[in-house]
């Protein structure tokens, strides 16, 4: 049976704290026998306080790290990992020389770059912690776009509830898909996700203010035109070459990329506020046809427009399509 090791840090997500237990844990072959042990434990086998305001009292210390096949560092809401890129004595001393997979979900990968394990490797971890991240642990190769990056020894996964795909990916990694779709089943969760963070980032209100400012406000109000650089050109009254030169100074794109981020939003927006038919969606967005919508949300986000709105309509969603 492979030992897994869970590590609660102070401060730990209560909600991650118990996904390996449930998705890993969980895992049977076909004659009912568990294909893991999973143990929780903290630095010093004493409480600590979660993330939902109340404690949790494991029975094991970090010496159970030593023989576990497995480590998890569920993700946690403070600490030095993530306000200054550094472990404390303790726990730098308990990870040290570790010879188990390792693996954190959500915020747990900034202990994981703090003891110098993702150095040089690609990582995830949640959006709104991948600039804090970059900054702290510039040499780990950051892909805030996927739910979860398996490095082989190292595995990484993005917040909350990509810790269920990443425990799922583990336990169909070890046994395969039939064993983690049986886990999947009885926890009523899909088996596998398609897409990555991106479709959960929340759009960034436009920023107004500069050289082009007041051009950009005319084309968002205008996304479902067939829009050229020539007309926004024309509407700052510049040439196009020094448009595009003053476009990519304040915004750090080129009015195209631009455009097709604005309408990829405005899109998104209609799909999970409305029952517009996805070919209305693709008009109003400024795409043109579906196959164009079709085309531009999967490279942006890797989700079709049905399944995206399935995914944040549910019910209402699939009687509208």
């Amino acid at each position: 049976m492979h030992e897994v090791a869970v590590l609660a840090l102070p401060g730990v997500i209560a909600f991650e704290l118990g996904l390996p237990h449930r998705f890993i844990g969980a895992a049977e072959d076909e004659d009912g026998r568990r294909l893991y042990r999973v143990r929780v434990a903290t630095l010093d086998g004493g409480p600590v306080r979660t993330s939902a305001g109340y404690a949790v009292l494991p029975d094991h210390d970090a010496s159970i790290l030593r023989t576990a096949g497995t480590v998890v560092i569920p993700g946690i809401n403070h600490g030095t990992a993530i306000e200054h890129g550094m472990l404390e004595d303790d726990l730098a001393a308990a990870l040290d020389g570790l010879g188990a997979r390792l693996m954190s979900i959500c915020t747990g990968a900034f202990v994981l770059g703090a003891a110098g394990r993702l150095d040089g490797r690609p990582a995830t971890t949640h959006w709104m912690h991948a600039a804090d991240f970059r900054r702290l642990f510039p040499a780990v190769r950051l892909d805030p776009d996927v739910l979860y990056v398996d490095d082989g020894d190292v595995l990484t996964s993005a917040g909350n509830a990509a810790g269920i795909d990443l425990c799922l990916h583990l336990v169909r990694r070890d046994h395969g898909a039939a064993v983690a779709s049986r886990v999947a089943r009885r926890a009523v969760v899909a088996p596998w996700r398609d897409g990555g963070q991106s479709q959960f980032v929340e759009p960034v209100p436009e920023a107004l203010g500069d050289a082009t400012a007041a051009t950009r406000a005319w084309a968002l109000e205008r996304l479902g035109e067939p829009l050229t650089l020539a007309d926004l050109a024309a509407h700052a009254a510049m040439s196009m070459r020094t448009f595009t030169r003053r476009f990519r100074t304040e915004t750090g794109m080129s009015p195209g990329r631009w455009l097709a981020e604005r309408r990829v939003g405005l899109a998104r927006r209609l799909l999970e506020t409305t029952d517009l038919p996805v070919d209305q969606v693709a008009h109003r967005a400024g795409f043109g046809t579906t196959a164009s919508l079709r085309q531009h949300l999967q490279a942006t986000i890797g989700v079709a427009p049905l399944a995206y709105r399935r995914r944040y309509r549910g019910e209402a969603a699939r009687a509208a399509s």
